[in-house]
């Protein structure tokens, strides 16, 4: 557990993005995520990093490592946390641009929060992309519908597997 004394602002996780990126970078790593979450009593600061091959424990283990030194020195956080170091895994969740660039032609299911004019709120198919106004297009896997909606009516779009459509 790490101890922050520092006042906090709300872009905790930015300012840890920005931290770390470097070293996770240096590493031969891709910067997933990074976010700042509070689970009962606890804050769990969650760094997710990627590569094209599977992450194994050692891997994970070797970048926390190497950016908690990082972080008790900068100290960006006011309050104590726990430091996880994992892989966004099988059904990560895109959300930003560069997720969304990386995981075209990829397999995705989408949650609307409201459902859209059809009714539906749970849609899948293969990812087209993200257009510039924040548009996120999925292809039916047979090609015969497409799936325009903004990204901000999703609660969330992830990668998906036959199996684990909508958890």
């Amino acid at each position: 557990m790490a101890n922050a004394r520092k006042p906090q602002g709300s872009g905790a996780a930015k300012t840890v993005e920005t931290l770390v990126r470097p070293t996770v970078e240096g590493m031969g790593l891709r910067l997933w995520d990074v976010r700042f979450e509070k689970e009962g009593p606890d804050w769990f600061l969650r760094v997710l990093i990627d590569r094209d091959e599977p992450l194994d424990t050692d891997t994970c283990e070797a970048v926390s490592r190497a950016i908690d030194p990082l972080l008790d020195e900068a100290d960006p956080i006011d309050q104590s946390y726990y430091l996880e170091v994992g892989s966004p895994g099988l059904g990560r969740r895109l959300t930003r641009p560069e997720h969304y660039e990386a995981l075209r032609g990829q397999k995705c299911a989408a949650h609307l929060i409201r459902p859209d004019e059809q009714g539906r709120r749970d849609v899948e198919g293969i990812l087209e992309g993200l257009d510039a106004d924040g548009n996120v297009t999925l292809r039916s896997e047979t090609g015969a519908e497409t799936y325009i909606f903004p990204q901000k009516s999703a609660g969330y779009v992830k990668l998906c597997d036959d199996e684990h459509l909508f958890d």
